[in-house]
């Protein structure tokens, strides 16, 4: 087997990760207004499942954890045990009868999902060619697409009104008996999706474990070794956060991807519910929407993929982000009580989606950082920038209003953010595309790392 063909394949085993990252966040999502009539919660209740998921600090807890194990310990130490963490996780939601239940369940999740994503683009990274880099990061990011795009279609031929809810109802009603209420029942069908993301990371959990350690971290822990260096976590903080380039690195990357997630979590969290409440469509109506604006995610990532190794990446970054102001300028402009104006911003947010920072955070954090704290870094910015979602998360609630009152305000709060992300990446985007890691880390660090 080829090198182009073995960095394929372990990224296609490695970037399930991001499939059950992106599906759990949706998974919650698609389910949330049932899960809301079903245990009676109320927005701040909504806040707080968003507060500690795998969109914001379950995953921020997860990444500052799992991203210097990665470094300590090895890439494969990571996906030997991660994912059993998971499972668990979604056992808990599948399982729930109560709001601390569920809760417990998104938490526990979204740690497993944090402690993942740093490790999964670190090996992506080290484990690609220079031709193929940018390529393989992409179809990591497709996963990401996957995972929502393909949660939605079961959300809603589960869903009460969809095509297999029958099934759904008799399932519910052969397990919970005959006296369940029709919340009960409809909640039900969250219950199979959750399912469904407990059978891809049993799968995922197969495959990953059997991979061959990153050949890289091996080679830095080598290096550590020989020279007597230490290699504990408490040590790691230090070297980072003592070497300029590497604090101008972090505050550079964190920056670009918060302004940009803080406004993509709440979306991946909230769409579904925002496009009920706002744009007055239905649950089916909501996630049909979500689930083709996901199809356009994986087919514009899939373009981007053919082009990141080949064009400049400045090009791709800024058009990624005018697009995603144009959504929501759309959006304020035309407003979300009409079908055209909601199908527009849908169009234009997949599109973003696909040439998203995402990308470049997650190809740029493997690149300008050296592999003895380049998976701890990542998980650094990750747990900064999913920590602050969260916080973000439950402040929109408040500014977006039971109903959807304060929408408009939350639309302006978005464009400011992406206004900053777009600023940002322009005047900083470095030059890496066609170099390996070991000449970036050379030319950015000197020959001690």
């Amino acid at each position: 087997m080829s090198n182009s063909k073995g960095s394929l394949r372990s990224t296609i085993a490695v970037s399930l990760t991001n499939y059950l990252d992106a599906g759990a966040i949706v998974a919650g999502a698609s389910g949330l207004t049932l899960w809301q009539n079903y245990l009676g919660l109320s927005e701040v209740h909504l806040g707080w499942l968003n507060f500690i998921s795998a969109n914001c600090l379950g995953a921020a807890i997860g990444a500052i954890i799992g991203g210097f194990l990665a470094d300590k310990y090895g890439r494969k130490f990571i996906y030997t045990y991660n994912l059993l963490v998971y499972m668990l996780g979604v056992l808990l939601v599948m399982f729930s009868v109560n709001f601390p239940m569920l809760l417990t369940g998104f938490l526990i999740t979204g740690i497993s999902v944090g402690i993942g994503v740093p490790a999964s683009w670190t090996y992506i990274s080290e484990s690609s060619e220079v031709e193929n880099r940018g390529r393989n990061i992409c179809i990591s990011q497709m996963s990401w697409g996957f995972g929502p795009m393909i949660i939605l279609l079961l959300g809603m031929l589960f869903a009460p009104g969809g095509y297999l809810f029958g099934w759904v109802e008799g399932l519910a009603h052969a397990i919970g008996g005959d006296g369940l209420s029709e919340q009960a029942v409809n909640a039900f069908s969250s219950r199979v999706v959750f399912f469904s993301l407990f059978i891809v990371a049993f799968i995922a959990w197969n495959l990953q474990r059997k991979l061959e350690e990153s050949s890289e971290w091996k080679a830095s822990k080598a290096q550590a070794k020989a020279k007597g260096e230490e290699t504990g976590m408490l040590h790691a903080f230090k070297v980072l956060f003592t070497n300029k380039i590497a604090v101008r690195t972090v505050i550079f990357l964190a920056t670009i991807y918060l302004t940009w997630n803080l406004v993509a979590s709440v979306m991946g969290f909230f769409q579904p519910h925002i496009y009920e409440t706002a744009g007055g469509v239905s649950n089916e109506q909501a996630n049909w929407m979500n689930c083709i604006q996901w199809a356009i995610i994986v087919g514009v990532t899939l373009i981007v993929s053919k082009l990141i190794d080949k064009t400049n990446h400045k090009i791709i970054y800024v058009f990624g982000l005018i697009v995603a102001i144009s959504a929501w300028v759309v959006i304020v402009t035309i407003g979300a009580n009409g079908k055209a104006g909601l199908w527009l911003f849908a169009i234009l947010w997949g599109i973003q989606g696909g040439t998203s920072p995402q990308i470049f955070y997650a190809l740029w954090g493997s690149e300008l950082f050296p592999a003895k704290f380049r998976a701890g870094a990542q998980g650094l910015m990750f747990f900064i920038v999913r920590g602050l979602s969260a916080v973000w998360g439950l402040l929109f609630t408040y500014i977006y209003g039971e109903n959807g009152e304060g929408f408009t305000i939350a639309a302006y709060c978005m464009i400011a953010l992406l206004l900053i992300s777009l600023i940002v990446g322009f005047i900083g985007c470095p030059n890496t595309r066609g170099r390996s890691l070991d000449s970036i880390t050379k030319e950015r660090y000197g020959d001690n790392y």
